[in-house]
């Protein structure tokens, strides 16, 4: 894994948010500190902060879901501790600008890269740039060990911290001499889970080179469409295409629950990624109501559609026909504004 990275090592874990919380214990980050991320990701993304003692603290997102770099530095306080930036479905971050804001504020870049294991820009991996990187291997991500995630990093430090949270903060002496010298949990993936990560891993390349296929197929057949957008993705990049979003324009954010329903209907897993983690009734309760309007236009008009290497040819057009039949019968059922 930390080979395929390109880093020094890489700690795995039972589950990627096992890995989150890890990576930000090592990183010191604790009760009164704040972290700057994403609203449009995964809640664990944000409960681990919560969950180490520190405050989340939200910035709005561009149209492809990542969190908008100019927006970070309006965030950032003197409780600041590092910024956790969310590869979304794949597409990488604009990490040279985010990292040159982290230096010179002297922040941490801890990347939740869970959907991104394989994608590049400018020709590295990400989570090679940032100071920790969190994978997940949840069944329907790039690879898989059932459930699972790791943390890779270049620092020796942090990786003999995570070793130690992983399994109970013990360290083995000598004989059945051993010393738990900081506090840790059980954390370990299991060697089950292991070998087939290691399985998997060896498979990856082909498995990205599948869903890219299937991503440009869709590419080709929505090409020119009025009512959605697709995911742009910059030459220099590769994404893992854990998600191939469709963007609706506003006149069907009324009627996508009805478009949702008659794509499942017809076979279609589709899904919604993702409510603004904000918007949950625990995160209002806690810290008040917020608003972020990128964010929330970005849930309003999301709707992601099958794209993995398990998809035949005949899937992805059948996907795309349906897709396009559904979406046409809404073009005149809109919103009235």
């Amino acid at each position: 894994m930390a080979a395929y990275v390109g880093v020094r090592h890489a700690v795995v874990f039972n589950a990627a948010t096992s890995a989150l919380f890890a990576a930000y214990s090592a990183a010191g980050i604790g009760e009164g500190d704040e972290v700057v991320t994403t609203p449009v990701s995964f809640v664990a993304t944000a409960n681990m902060v919560l969950a180490v003692g520190a405050v989340p603290r939200f910035g709005d997102v561009k149209l492809d879901g990542n969190i908008d770099e100019r927006f970070i530095e309006r965030l950032i306080t003197p409780r600041t501790k590092a910024i956790v930036p969310v590869d979304f479905g794949g597409k990488p971050v604009a990490m040279a600008a985010i990292r040159e804001i982290a230096d010179k504020h002297g922040l941490l870049v801890i990347e939740d890269a869970s959907h991104a294991l394989g994608s590049e820009t400018g020709g590295a991996k990400v989570g090679s740039r940032a100071d920790m990187a969190v994978f997940s291997f949840h069944a329907i991500k790039p690879i898989t060990t059932g459930e699972g995630g790791a943390v890779v990093t270049d620092n020796d430090v942090y990786a003999e911290r995570l070793r130690l949270i992983r399994s109970h903060g013990i360290v083995k002496k000598k004989f059945w001499n051993s010393d738990m010298t900081t506090l840790g949990y059980n954390f370990r993936m299991s060697d089950i889970a292991a070998a087939l990560g290691r399985s998997q891993l060896k498979k990856i390349d082909s498995f990205l080179a599948r869903r890219n296929a299937v991503a440009a197929y869709y590419d080709a057949r929505f090409a020119g469409e009025t009512l959605f957008s697709t995911p742009q993705i910059p030459i220099e990049c590769l994404s893992s295409r854990h998600l191939y979003p469709l963007m609706l324009i506003p006149q069907l954010h009324c009627p996508k629950e009805d478009i949702f329903e008659a794509l499942q209907a017809r076979g279609i897993g589709v899904q919604v990624h993702y409510k603004p983690i904000y918007k949950n009734s625990y995160y209002e309760q806690r810290f008040g109501r917020q608003s972020l309007p990128v964010a929330e236009d970005f849930y309003r008009s999301e709707l992601s559609i099958p794209c993995h290497q398990g998809m035949t040819d005949a899937d992805a057009h059948y996907v795309a026909d349906t897709v396009l039949e559904v979406v046409e019968q809404y073009r005149y059922r809109g919103c009235s504004f």
